[in-house]
């Protein structure tokens, strides 16, 4: 076969390279459609490795896409199955601590963020005025009832004579009846007198009873404030918690109702706002995962306890009224209780750490 200019040149220019000691020039051998061997490249070689190059590169596109779809089709059919939100932090009802009594403060016996046990002594205040005030109470009752003992005897002692001189009255009365001429007019009058002086003071005594028995029961019931006064002045733990919000320090002043501290309950769950949008599948029971960033890697287990009747918005302080004015509707969010199966020891949570659950719903 005839060759072309440029295949015969190219061929020149290549065993000028041989003769030079130069390797031919394969891309240029490439190019022009030549062999190395000969001087000549077959071009159909280069045309069907450019056919074969093509549908490879097609096949791995059909192949990405395959499996991009597959992916896509998995992620669609597992998250359908459940509903989750990043608006969602751990809750629990915190206790404020704040004395019953105002006083100076003792002694504070507890640190900050401290585990406390219900019944253990947080706080102590200066308890000079409160024990001078129940010492006063317990002299002024010893006092009442040694009055009521003395109304006692002198009830027994009235009671006596009364009771003789009823009976004096009695017999003068029977022998006025049986013998008239042996007893006079004067000693009936004299024994009636006597009779209803008694009586008199018999009642009298009775009524110094009753005001003494009266005091008694006055005094015992400021001897019961006294007492709680005195034990208020030791501020214990109402249930088992952390402390926080600690504020307070041996010799501060204190007024009663004032917020000393605070203990964060070891009983703890997660407020979600779920959008309402969320909610056509989500029932009480449902399990969920809840992701906790303060606990690294963990995952809490726990349930939906119960979903609030109406959306948050609806308890603000100053509720949105939509009767007057444009309205925008607004995708509206409601809290949902969730309960938490357990709390890992090492995991430092508490109210207002961000979580997100993950409500298996279908």
């Amino acid at each position: 076969m005839a060759r072309s200019s440029e295949e015969y040149a190219w061929a020149k220019s290549n065993e000028s390279r041989r003769n030079a000691g130069v390797a031919p020039n394969e891309v240029e051998a490439s190019a022009a459609g030549g062999a190395v061997g000969d001087g000549v490249y077959d071009k159909g070689s280069v045309r069907k490795s450019g056919i074969f190059r093509i549908p490879l590169i097609l096949i791995g596109v059909f192949v990405a896409v395959v499996l991009l779809s597959l992916d896509g089709w998995l992620w669609w059919t597992n998250s359908r199955q459940y509903e989750e939100t990043d608006d969602a932090f751990i809750d629990t009802h915190i206790v404020y601590v704040s004395p019953q009594i105002a006083g100076q403060v003792a002694a504070v016996r507890v640190n900050d963020n401290q585990l406390v046990h219900k019944g253990d002594v947080l706080i102590e205040i200066n308890s000079a005025d409160a024990q001078a005030r129940l010492n006063q109470i317990q002299a002024e009752k010893a006092q009442a009832e040694t009055q009521f003992q003395q109304a006692l005897d002198a009830e027994k002692g009235a009671e006596a004579q009364a009771g003789n001189a009823e009976r004096v009255l009695a017999r003068y009365r029977q022998l006025q009846r049986t013998l008239p001429a042996a007893v006079s007019q004067q000693q009936i009058d004299e024994a009636t007198a006597n009779s209803d002086n008694a009586t008199a003071q018999r009642d009298a005594a009775t009524q110094q009873i009753s005001g003494a028995t009266a005091q008694i029961n006055n005094y015992d019931a400021q001897l019961s404030a006294a007492q709680l006064n005195l034990g208020y002045t030791r501020v214990v733990a109402p249930i088992d918690g952390h402390i926080a919000q600690r504020n307070v320090a041996a010799g501060d002043y204190v007024l009663l109702g004032q917020q000393m501290l605070a203990i964060v309950p070891l009983q703890m769950w997660v407020t979600a706002n779920f959008k309402e949008t969320q909610f056509a599948d989500m029932r009480v029971g449902q399990r969920v995962t809840v992701k906790v960033d303060a606990c690294g890697s963990a995952e809490l287990t726990g349930y939906v306890e119960s979903i609030q009747r109406g959306a948050g918005q609806a308890f603000q302080i100053l509720p949105p009224e939509n009767a007057t004015g444009n309205y925008v509707k607004v995708v509206q969010r409601v809290p949902v209780k969730i309960g938490l199966d357990s709390i890992p020891p090492d995991c430092p949570l508490g109210p207002g750490i961000s979580v997100v659950p993950r409500v298996k719903v279908r």
